[in-house]
Formats: C-alpha cells, structure tokens, sequence
C-alpha cells in the first residue's frame, strides 16, 4: 500500500470512529431549556421526585434507577429503590455515593441550591416539569431515549396519547363547568391556568376560575373563592373517603358548589402526579362533572 493510500485509510478510520460516537451521543433539551448530552445511554440513573420515577418505569427504565426519593410508592418496584431525601430536602453525599450518570430533576419542586452543588460535581442533570398533558408522553419519550429504553417508552407514550385523545373527544366539548381547586387549605392555594392540573380541567370541559393568576401556585382569600363563585370545587387527599377539607366550606351554603354539593375529591396521586395515572385521576374528574351537569336546574 502506497503512503497517500495509507494515509486516507487511516484518515477514513478517524472519520469513522468519530462519526460512530457522535452517532451514539444523546442530544436532548430539558425543560428548564438546557441543552444535555449523554454520551451513552444512561446506566445508573436517581430520580429527584415521586412523579419522575413513575415516568422512569413507565418508559422501561425503572430498572436503571439507583436512588429516589419519599414517596416515590409506585409501582412497588421503586419502594425498594435506595432513598436519598425528598423533594426539598437532598442527601448530596448519598447520591454522589451511588456514582450517577444521570440526575432526573423536577424543575420547581428540588431546591436549587443543593441541585447547583450537584451540578459542580459533574453529574449530567435533566430537569422535568411537564405543564401539559400531551407533556407526560413527551417526558416519557425523553427518558427512553436517556436510558436507552425507546421501544418501551414510545409504546407507553403512544398509549398515554391515545387515551387522553379519547377522553378528550369525549368530554371537552361539554357544557362548561366553572371549577375551583383547593390544593391546600391553610394557606389556601390553587393553581393556574398554566399548571398541569388546569390542562386536566380543560379535558372535561371545565374553567378553572384562577386560570389567569400568577405565580403556577397562587394563594388565594376566602373572599376570592365566595366571589367567583365556583359551579364545583375539587380537592385531593391521599386518604380514602376522605373530603380534603372541602367540607369547610359548608360555612358558606350559599356558594354554588356547596348548594348544590359538587364536592369532588380524587386521590392526589391520581391528580397531582404527572405521570400516566393522571388519565385515571382525569376520567373521575370527568365524570364527576358530568354529575354536576345533570344537577342543573332546569
């Protein structure tokens, strides 16, 4: 072989190898707008909220998933995962211990100063803060292409869109329902009409009376409540049976909702969630509204 025949073979091999890694890299851009690059598809992942792990295991990765946080109670698998912490609160020594290469962040609910310490370290972080439902199958997809799980993740994405297609073609068009969401009590807070929650309302026709306050979690006086008046109220509670505290608001037997007992509560897993057990939670709303139609006056 020649000397230049040489030299572009080696050059061809070059290219080659390059191409190949460039090729297996993984590009994403997070929700926080931050461009992220694996080099490979992520191996020991810690997932920094409940809602983050249960999207792991629904896109086929939950086996990869090293640390989590409180709460993070489904499916069971992930009550045996490693605890690091909760949402708030972060054990950095402990993550930093179970050697991540990928940190699954929720954008608005890890506190940042520690997220930041985490970030110098060098650990790859991915931030997650879905505020649509069509954002819970993309969230979905985007962890499968992180783990290397994309089989999995489109078909369970690909489900998740399809059942909210119907829900929605079967609910949305209804008569309007004025609905208020107490997502705590004291102090009294809701949500806007940006939060995830509001795109759940819209899926069953109905408007949420605080959709345009800021910030993504507002607190709001009794007073406002009273004066918008609100068809319905809905609450979440983790216990059975349970009102949420709706029934606090029995004071007021004038309020709308009140009168004419549209106290709707659904499990705050179901609702609070963004994960695809929110189309469960979505399908009670949905046909607690269509109660609260049919008690109309006529």
């Amino acid at each position: 072989m020649s000397v230049r025949r040489f030299r572009y073979a080696i050059a061809v091999a070059i290219a080659l190898t390059v191409g190949t890694a460039r090729a297996s890299e993984i590009q994403l851009t997070d929700d926080a707008g931050r461009h992220v690059t694996l080099k490979e598809p992520a191996r020991r992942i810690v997932s920094l909220a409940p809602h983050i792990t249960e999207l792991l295991f629904a896109a086929g990765a939950g086996a990869r998933v090293v640390g989590t946080v409180d709460y993070s109670s489904y499916p069971d698998e992930a009550k045996r995962i490693p605890v690091i912490g909760d949402s708030a609160q972060l054990d950095l020594e402990k993550i930093v211990a179970l050697k991540p290469d990928l940190i699954v962040v929720w954008q608005h609910g890890n506190a940042q100063r520690q997220l930041e310490r985490l970030l110098q370290v060098g650990i790859a972080a991915f931030y997650n803060e879905p505020r649509r439902l069509s954002d819970v199958a993309r969230s979905i997809e985007q962890l499968g292409r992180l783990a290397g799980t994309e089989t999995a993740a489109m078909a369970a994405a690909r489900a998740f869109s399809a059942r909210a297609a119907e829900l929605s073609a079967r609910y949305a068009g209804r008569p309007p329902v004025t609905l208020f969401y107490q997502l705590w009590e004291k102090p009294l807070m809701t949500v806007n009409g940006e939060h995830l929650i509001s795109d759940v309302m819209r899926l069953c026709g109905a408007r949420n009376v605080f959709a345009d306050l800021n910030p993504l979690v507002p607190r709001v006086s009794v007073e406002a409540v009273l004066a918008a008046n609100p068809e319905a109220m809905l609450g979440a509670t983790a216990e059975p049976n349970a009102r949420a505290d709706l029934d606090n608001w029995k004071a007021w037997p004038r309020l709308m909702a009140v009168a004419r007992d549209n106290l709707l509560i659904i499990h705050t897993d179901l609702l609070n969630r963004a994960t695809p057990r929110i189309l469960q939670g979505a399908e009670q709303l949905c046909e607690g509204l269509e109660a609260v139609r049919a008690k109309r006056p006529r």
